[in-house]
């Protein structure tokens, strides 16, 4: 993939080093129109000023004095008002430990012992589970050793298990970016976890781990699906935009699945119980270029709940005998394409080159024009000029084909999204970070390549991040994919009568 023109990276480094420095800009412009005005008094002398004679005066003086100090100012307020950028300092996914890997054998005989599932049940997830795009590390909460996992799937077992995850991920990012003190480092904390929700709330048991401090700026996220890290990600940009300078905002995006088992026999119900598996992720944030990894460049969010479809296509409800249970409509897919289109057409004038603009505004006219019948499809921009990795949210198969297909994506180019399937399973919001991972294990990243996050959610959303790399990872950085990254990739086929 051809990278941008060198002058283009000159220039929008040079932008970002003067939004960056902002205030520094403006007081040195200040104190140099200051400098100047004096230098003009002094060479006019105060008789000249005083005497009236104003129409002697030159109008290279009469523009320094009226026009280059207003101006001045309106750029000093400009400047000052300006949104400050965000940086990712680093980031550090939930290592998943082999004792709670459950294999296709181990879930299938375990859902056999289940009393409320019958056979056409356990036949129809044996087959779901072989054409799901899942390997067999795919680890899920400790209840699930049992042999009737639903008998302990208690609260203290939900809070145990989001314990593991969030305290594990958190603790590597701290040691990642050299914190010793997070009560003082961590000014702002940001948790997003759909299904789960205790009191004392999840930021609450962070706060009381870490011991941080009183005044922290903490916000709990719920019922936002899959797509809530890049709700994070925005959420966390729009309070250090308004924190202090330097502070950092540390987000933990996560999914606990204890409390969230299906045990009922609905099909679309079912469906959650096979592909979603135990993960997380902690980054950390802050207005401070220093120690940064990447520069947050966009998010851009798109709800399409307004309409009835949208809205149930995954929906939390009970079945017919009771039982609660996540219900994924048959109209996902179609559904998650339908969200897709109205991210592109906000993120695209953002992103992507003149050209592609041009074609994308062409084809939109052309089709309002002329009759939908005469033009075969919607134009779809070309993002890979805009973006050299992407981290498609690994929430199944099917998505991921239909995302290749629609963006024209080499095989490379959706491999993170299909290897963290294969080796995590769907971890819900955290997923897209597994696959930043995996594009840095692979030694991948560049500086100055962009990265496009997007996820699909319940609502229905679809929420994307748009970054810029400072400085890739070293190669030998330590993270999830640090113990089986040689034998990535692999070939995920779907077995001879199974179909896809």
């Amino acid at each position: 993939m051809r990278p941008p023109p060198i002058g283009y990276m000159g220039l929008n480094a040079l932008y970002q080093r003067a939004v960056d420095n902002s205030t520094a800009i403006a007081t040195t412009v200040s104190l140099a129109a200051a400098a100047l005005g004096l230098a003009v008094v002094a060479l006019l002398g105060p008789e000249e000023l005083s005497s009236g004679r104003l129409h002697d005066i030159r109008s290279i003086h009469l523009f320094l004095a009226f026009f280059f100090l207003p101006a001045t100012a309106a750029i000093v307020i400009y400047l000052m008002r300006r949104a400050r950028t965000v940086y990712l300092v680093d980031y550090a996914g939930f290592r998943t430990p082999q004792n709670c890997r459950v294999p296709f054998a181990t879930f299938v005989e375990h859902a056999k012992q289940m009393p409320h599932l019958n056979d056409s049940s356990i036949e129809f997830m044996s087959r779901l589970l072989e054409r799901s795009g899942l390997g067999e590390e795919t680890c899920m909460p400790r209840v699930a050793e049992y042999i009737l996992p639903y008998t302990h799937c208690t609260l203290d077992a939900a809070r145990a298990e989001f314990e593991l995850v969030a305290f594990s991920a958190i603790d590597d990012l701290l040691a990642k970016t050299s914190i010793i003190a997070p009560d003082a480092a961590i000014d702002i904390l940001i948790v997003n976890s759909s299904l789960f929700c205790p009191i004392p709330s999840l930021v609450d048991i962070i706060v009381n781990r870490y011991k941080l401090r009183s005044d922290i700026r903490s916000v709990n996220l719920s019922g936002m699906g899959c797509s809530a890290g890049p709700v994070a990600v925005g959420l966390a940009r729009s309070l250090l935009q308004a924190a202090r300078r330097g502070a950092h905002a540390l987000v933990v995006s996560t999914e606990t699945l204890t409390l969230s088992g299906y045990t009922g026999n609905d099909r679309a119900k079912l469906l959650p119980n096979c592909i979603f598996r135990v993960g997380g992720a902690a980054a950390l944030l802050s207005t401070s270029s220093a120690k940064a990894r990447f520069r947050l460049k966009h998010v851009v969010r798109t709800l399409t709940g307004a309409r009835d479809s949208a809205y149930r296509c995954v929906y939390l409800e009970e079945d017919g005998e009771g039982q609660r249970g996540m219900n994924l409509s048959k109209d996902l897919v179609k559904t998650a394409g339908h969200s897709l289109k109205a991210n592109i057409a906000a993120m695209g004038p953002l992103v992507l080159p003149f050209t592609e603009k041009l074609r994308f505004a062409f084809s939109m006219v052309t089709r309002k024009v002329i009759s939908s019948r005469r033009v075969r499809a919607p134009y779809i921009p070309d993002f890979r000029r805009a973006f050299e990795h992407f981290c498609i949210h690994a929430g199944g198969r099917a998505v991921i084909d239909e995302l290749q297909k629609s963006f024209r994506l080499s095989d490379e180019q959706v491999e993170p999204s299909r290897m963290t399937l294969h080796r995590f399973g769907n971890t819900s919001s955290s997923s897209v970070w597994y696959e930043l991972a995996y594009i840095e294990a692979k030694g991948r990243m560049r500086k100055g390549d962009r990265v496009w996050m997007i996820g699909f959610g319940s609502g229905f959303k679809c929420n994307s991040a748009a970054w810029e790399c400072i400085k890739p990872a070293p190669n030998d950085a330590d993270g999830p994919w640090a113990s089986c990254i040689h034998r990535y990739p692999v070939a995920v086929d779907i077995p001879d009568g199974v179909k896809h």
